[in-house]
C-alpha cells in the first residue's frame, strides 16, 4: 500500500513499514507521517522494501523512516538502502521498527549503530534520561516510561543523547546497567538516528517520547542542527 501527499516543492520523506503487527507499524507510521507533514514534508509511504531498489526515487529523499519489526530483506533491497544512506539520504526510526529489523544482517545493524537483544521484565516502569545537551534533547528533563525496556547491543561510536539504568528486579546480572534510549551517528554522508522507544502507538502518547523520536527525525533530514 502507498500513498503520497501533493506537494512537489518540499524535501521528501519515505516511511517503509511493515513486519511484526504487535508493534502496531501502521499507526506508528501514521503518527509520524502526519507529523512530519505538519512540517512541511512531503511523506510517501509503503509496505513494500522493493522500494528500497529504485536508487533514483532514494536519491531524491532527504529522509527514510523505517517501521519494520523482525522481517528479511533481499541483499539487493539492502544494498540500495545502504547506499542511499551512505549517499547522503537521512535514515531514522524508533523501537523494533529500525533496532529490530533484519536479525541475519550485520551490515543493516552496523548501519543503525545497534541491535535489540532482550527487553527484561517486558512491560515495566523506567526512567529516560537526558545525557547530552543537543538540539534534539534540548529543553526536555527526565521522564518515566511504562513499556518495554530495550536492552541493546550498541556501536562505541554512538553519539548518545538518552540513557535508562537497569534496576536488576528481573535479571539481577544487569543491575546498574546504563543503555542508550535514543542516538545519532553517521552512515558514510547520510545522517542515521534511533530511538528505543515505542513499542505501541500508545507510548507516542508520552510528549517526551514523541518529541525526541520526531526531532531526531528532523536532525536526520537535515532540518534540525
Amino acid at each position: 500500500m502507498t500513498s503520497t501527499s501533493t506537494s512537489t516543492a518540499s524535501p521528501k520523506v519515505l516511511i517503509v513499514y511493515g513486519g511484526w503487527a504487535g508493534h502496531e507499524p501502521q499507526q506508528t507510521s501514521q503518527r509520524f507521517a502526519s507529523l512530519l507533514t505538519e512540517r512541511g514534508f512531503e511523506v510517501s509511504l509503503t509496505d513494500d522494501l522493493d522500494v528500497y531498489l529504485d536508487a533514483e526515487r532514494l536519491s531524491r529523499l532527504a529522509l527514510i523512516v523505517q517501521c519494520m519489526t523482525m522481517s528479511t530483506i533481499t541483499d539487493a533491497q539492502l544494498a540500495g538502502l545502504l547506499a542511499a544512506v551512505h549517499g547522503g539520504v537521512g535514515f531514522g526510526g524508533w523501537h523494533g521498527g529500525a533496532g529490530d529489523s533484519f536479525r541475519a544482517q550485520p551490515e543493516y545493524q552496523f548501519m543503525v549503530g545497534g541491535q535489540w537483544v532482550a527487553h527484561p521484565g517486558n512491560i515495566v516502569d523506567y526512567t529516560v534520561q537526558m545525557t547530552k545537551q543537543d538540539p534534539i534533547t534540548q529543553g526536555l528533563s527526565d521522564f518515566e516510561m511504562h513499556s518495554e525496556q530495550y536492552y541493546l547491543h550498541v556501536d562505541p561510536s554512538n553519539e548518545v543523547l538518552a540513557t535508562t539504568t537497569f534496576s536488576g528486579d528481573v535479571m539481577p546480572w544487569i543491575a546498574g546497567a546504563v543503555m542508550p534510549v535514543a542516538w545519532k551517528r553517521r552512515w558514510g554522508q547520510g545522517r542515521v538516528y534511533y530511538c528505543a522507544l515505542g513499542h505501541v502507538n500508545s507510548d507516542f502518547d508520552v510528549s517526551e517520547a514523541r518529541e525526541l523520536t520526531l526531532r531526531g527525525l528532523l536532525w536526520a533530514a537535515g532540518s534540525l542542527d
